[in-house]
């Protein structure tokens, strides 16, 4: 995913998670970056869904 915010105070981050939570329809708070925070790649852990929810949700098919 390609964010357009800038890398500054967590502005990216923030942005990667609002762009997911609209995505997948979830509050914004089930949604935490884990690993990555200051670099360009993220891991990112969502609760309340399993892979294949947030994959389907997300339109990725594997």
């Amino acid at each position: 995913m390609r964010i357009g915010a800038a890398p500054i105070d967590g502005a990216a981050n923030a942005e990667l998670v609002e762009t997911l939570a609209t995505a997948l329809e979830i509050p914004r708070r089930h949604i935490v970056v884990v690993s990555g925070a200051t670099t360009r790649l993220k891991s990112v852990r969502i609760d309340g869904l399993t892979d294949a929810d947030v994959r389907r949700r997300l339109g990725v098919h594997t």
